[in-house]
């Protein structure tokens, strides 16, 4: 089934058919008044060289008028011949009858009835253009209309396609795949939800999570902030830090600089419980912190620091390059990222 553009959106077409697979544009006079279009043949002759085969109206009242204005169109500086569009009617089948003669196609539209799509296909039509949402919206079965009109063309031997058109949302397109129509014609808004669907998008949500969390570095992700205290400064002092780093956390060194301890604002609060504000001038060495901390080389895998959050139960991890602390990796980090989902917590 081939897909085509139903627009005269220039900024939705050029987007569109950047795809590289739509056959071809739709368009009607509706649609361009709708778009403050007043110079609709200035319009044409743009359409004409930014798709593979324009569609545009070819409207009269009387056979002649239609073949007037069919030439009118052709006499435009066109990239294209188009494809003519003609509402069914008496005048229209004529129309569409003798503009194949000399070598146009047609696209008999507007159709609402098997006998209106007959007519369209023994003229010569090359397209026959039900609408199906117009006709689900009056409560009438258009998916069996154009399943009738692909089974016409398939029983007779007629050479026209039919086209699937007033498409309102995705199921559309699914009807019409379903019912053989030969083209489907869409608007831009459901061009772009084709390919939406919610496990879709959690598959590969889930892809892009496993691929960094083995492919890339814990390094990359340490945050520039790197509080360190010795065990020797006071509370006080790490308070400071952890305010000014934004981080629960202040890595603790000797006096070489390699990592003693670990110092959290949980340690914090639980201390100032249990022995009030007279604390805040000890050192930390007198308070007590952890001397185990749970750390990772920068040059690790963040698979393998995901592992260890879930081993370890910590809220955070000490990054070292060698025996020296470079950073902090926080649990809240790789949450944020989506680097860390339910599963791992």
């Amino acid at each position: 089934m081939d897909l085509y553009l139903d627009s005269v959106d220039f900024s939705e077409i050029e987007q569109a058919f950047q795809l590289g697979f739509l056959k071809g544009l739709t368009t009607t006079p509706t649609f361009m008044h709708r778009h403050g279009i007043s110079d609709i043949d200035g319009a044409t002759v743009k359409l004409s060289g930014m798709v593979p085969e324009l569609q545009v109206e070819a409207l009269g009242d009387t056979v002649d008028e239609i073949l007037a204005e069919a030439d009118r169109i052709l006499a435009l500086p066109l990239k294209q011949e188009p494809v003519f569009k003609v509402p069914i009617s008496n005048a229209g089948v004529t129309a569409c009858q003798r503009l194949t003669e000399r070598g146009h196609r047609v696209n008999v539209h507007l159709i609402y009835t098997l006998n209106q799509a007959y007519m369209a296909l023994a003229a010569g039509a090359a397209f026959v253009c039900p609408l199906a949402g117009r006709m689900q919206d009056q409560g009438h079965d258009a998916v069996r209309l154009f399943e009738q009109c692909v089974e016409v063309i398939d029983r007779h031997g007629y050479s026209g396609k039919v086209m699937f058109s007033s498409v309102r949302h995705p199921d559309h397109v699914r009807q019409a795949l379903l019912s053989g129509a030969h083209v489907c014609t869409v608007p831009f808004g459901v061009l772009n939800r084709l390919c939406e669907n919610s496990l879709t998008t959690v598959g590969t949500d889930q892809f892009r999570e496993h691929t960094k969390l083995m492919t890339m570095k814990v390094g990359q992700f340490v945050r520039s902030q790197n509080p360190v205290c010795e065990a020797s400064e006071t509370l006080t002092s790490a308070m400071v830090k952890m305010t000014e780093s934004r981080l629960g956390t202040v890595t603790l060194v000797d006096g070489a600089g390699k990592v003693a301890g670990i110092f959290t604002d949980g340690d914090l609060r639980r201390s100032l419980q249990q022995n009030g504000r007279e604390i805040l001038d000890e050192t930390l060495e007198q308070i007590g912190f952890s001397e185990s901390p749970v750390t990772i080389g920068q040059e690790a895998l963040l698979d393998e620091a995901v592992k260890l959050f879930k081993d370890f139960e910590v809220d955070s991890i000490i990054v070292v390059d060698g025996e020296k602390p470079s950073g902090i990796l926080d649990i809240q980090d790789l949450v944020k990222l989506g680097l860390l989902g339910q599963e791992h917590l």
